[in-house]
């Protein structure tokens, strides 16, 4: 799962980027409405986290302006502004849920999890390919009910690679599953990740394949 964070107070964010991260997610963080427009442009994203106060306007305005794209994307509203005709202002405008601060990193995956399961959500709550069973909402993996145990960044490749079984995934839009923006990638990083996975679901017996699709980027097939 990739999110974009748009949130001004650094320490914040640094907190809840690291706090998601443990959850599997990758987060791309900026502080201005004009940079996350162009980010929403330029990259897909399963959820926003949006905060009001922002140092070049409201957050609100962004929902709009978002929205006129043709981008369903659900936006989660982050803020201290909780008071209850606030609430209503912000899903009004079309915010797909508000959560007031300070609030538990648990409850906003629950209401992460909630949203991602509303239609037309791109999110599919399960993915089942060869014996393997891949829960993308909670990052879990089971081969014929048992529980396969992959780190983060595997596990994201896996995710990446399951949603588009039988077809070619770009390098591209692989390291997007795995890195944000900010971070810089090794250029062997990926491999290195996906020889790994390759040899876990072997040895799990999972029924699936990665191929290397050369100067292209992989595929996930079932044998």
């Amino acid at each position: 799962m990739r999110l974009l964070l748009i949130e001004d107070e650094r320490e914040l964010a640094d907190a809840l980027s690291a706090a998601l991260s443990k959850h599997g997610i990758v987060t791309d963080h900026t502080t201005r409405l004009a940079d996350a427009f162009e980010l929403t442009r330029q990259n897909t994203y399963d959820a926003i986290l949006l905060d009001r106060r922002l140092p070049d306007g409201e957050g609100l305005t962004f929902i709009p302006m978002l929205r006129r794209t043709g981008t369903d994307t659900p936006v989660i509203v982050l803020t201290a502004r909780n008071e209850p005709l606030e609430r209503v202002e912000g899903l009004d405008v079309g915010a797909d849920d508000y959560l007031g601060k300070p609030f538990l990193v648990d409850e906003l995956m629950a209401r992460l999890r909630a949203v991602l399961r509303r239609p037309p959500s791109l999110t599919e709550l399960q993915i089942t390919v060869g014996r393997m069973v891949i829960d993308p909402l909670h990052l879990s993996v089971t081969v014929e009910s048992i529980p396969l145990d992959l780190p983060r960044r595997e596990l994201l490749v896996l995710v990446a690679l399951a949603k588009r079984k039988d077809k070619t995934v770009l390098r591209s839009t692989l390291e997007a599953a795995v890195y944000n923006y900010e971070e810089e990638i090794q250029s062997n990083a990926l491999d290195a990740h996906i020889s790994r996975l390759r040899k876990r679901l072997l040895d799990a017996g999972a029924g699936v394949a990665v191929h290397n699709i050369r100067g292209v980027g992989y595929l996930l097939r079932e044998e």
